[in-house]
């Protein structure tokens, strides 16, 4: 991305770089930037952020780490074909799909890879050290926009890729975000780490789709007074997140957050439960149906269904758009720690903070306020160094 040398420039290392979301966030920021389409779906390109000082979307400058090898413009070129990106998008911005497809570096563990989880998470520190040092960046967020992992039941069981990533975004200084369900940052590993960073990190699992309804309709039946029996729900999507939730375990990853949003905002688990079913042919494309049983005055049975259908890439991206932003001010601004008004992105969002969509929206406007009240403390990238202190913690 061009940027003007007077403002200082901001980087977003995406874990999955290669990925749909990623090549979407990407596609997405450059057209943006060049007057192709409008910002929609970035609520921080709203009037209530106007003054929140945020970093130019024209100011950041994208890298990351991927085990895939497919170049972002051919993978653009399958978005377009598969109808997530508009016609002609991506040809217009190779230019800049091409710079930060020359940012991304190879992740791990790949298969054969006999570096320890110590050596592994030093490599991917340094190659976040060396991004923010070749662009003379003023600071870089860490942003896991990869594929769901099972979830481990085995505390002896190695750390997961998720978690070596969020350890090498701390060990380089660096603000973490977990879009995903994965552990990442709440492996116990990390968190102890993340707490002892002082630096600010927010997640996890992006609220897209079906959880966002759902954050819309508990609390209008709590509101209401009505009683919830039951809440069943199936989705339906393809692509890579459909391939990676055929896995059992990655699905019970997925569904944790979504039976959250329901206890906090209903104060209770109604039955029912959240079926994940891969269907390639629907690419990156879902559909999710909701059954809602419930009672009303005099025990009258009634029943509300919804049908939600997106492109998940082309919904998560602004998002992830907005998170990098308000992040890397936050972290500017001397925050640090689990950024709890962050909670409106977040099926099962890190601190305290209410359940309901309008209250944790009203939050993040009230934040937005107070980054632009606050004076910025110059927190460039800051390094915890070779010392070895997240690798001791292996």
């Amino acid at each position: 991305m061009s940027a003007s040398l007077s403002r200082p420039r901001v980087g977003v290392w995406l874990i999955g770089a290669r990925g749909s979301v990623a090549t979407t966030v990407v596609t997405g920021c450059a057209a943006i930037t060049a007057g192709l389409h409008p910002p929609t779906g970035m609520v921080t390109e709203t009037p209530a952020f106007t003054d929140s000082r945020l970093p130019a979307l024209s100011d950041l400058v994208f890298g990351g780490h991927d085990t895939l090898d497919c170049p972002l413009p051919k993978r653009a070129e399958t978005l377009t074909a598969g109808g997530v990106l508009p016609p002609g998008t991506a040809t217009a911005v190779a230019a800049e799909l091409a710079a930060a497809d020359r940012e991304i570096r190879p992740g791990g563990p790949a298969p054969g890879d006999t570096r320890s989880e110590t050596e592994l998470i030093t490599a991917f520190a340094d190659d976040i050290r060396d991004f923010v040092h070749r662009h003379t960046l003023e600071r870089a967020v860490v942003v896991n926009v990869a594929s769901t992992e099972p979830a481990s039941q085995n505390p002896d069981s190695p750390l997961p890729a998720s978690t070596l990533y969020a350890l090498a975004a701390l060990r380089a200084g660096c603000p973490y975000v977990n879009f995903t369900p994965s552990q990442g940052i709440h492996h116990p590993v990390a968190a102890r780490e993340a707490e002892r960073s002082g630096l600010p990190y927010a997640g996890r699992d992006g609220k897209t789709g079906q959880t966002l309804l759902r954050a819309v309709l508990g609390p209008m039946f709590a509101q209401r007074a009505l009683t919830v029996r039951a809440w069943s729900g199936t989705n339906l999507l393809g692509g890579g997140d459909g391939a990676a939730l055929a896995d059992p375990a990655a699905a019970a990853a997925k569904n944790a957050g979504k039976e959250r949003v329901l206890a906090d905002t209903l104060g209770t688990v109604p039955e029912g439960e959240v079926h994940i079913d891969d269907v390639p042919a629907l690419g990156d494309w879902k559909t999710a149906w909701d059954h809602i049983a419930f009672d009303g005055f005099l025990g009258t049975r009634m029943i509300l269904q919804t049908i939600w259908q997106g492109c998940d890439s082309a919904l998560a991206a602004p998002l992830v758009l907005d998170l990098a932003r308000l992040t890397a001010r936050a972290h500017e601004t001397g925050r640090s720690g689990p950024l709890d008004a962050l909670a409106f992105y977040f099926k099962d969002p890190v601190g305290e903070g209410p359940s309901g969509l309008s209250e944790q929206y009203e939050e993040l406007v009230r934040f937005g306020r107070s980054l632009g009240h606050a004076d910025g403390e110059g927190r460039a990238a800051r390094p915890v160094g070779d010392t070895g202190e997240t690798g001791e913690a292996l």
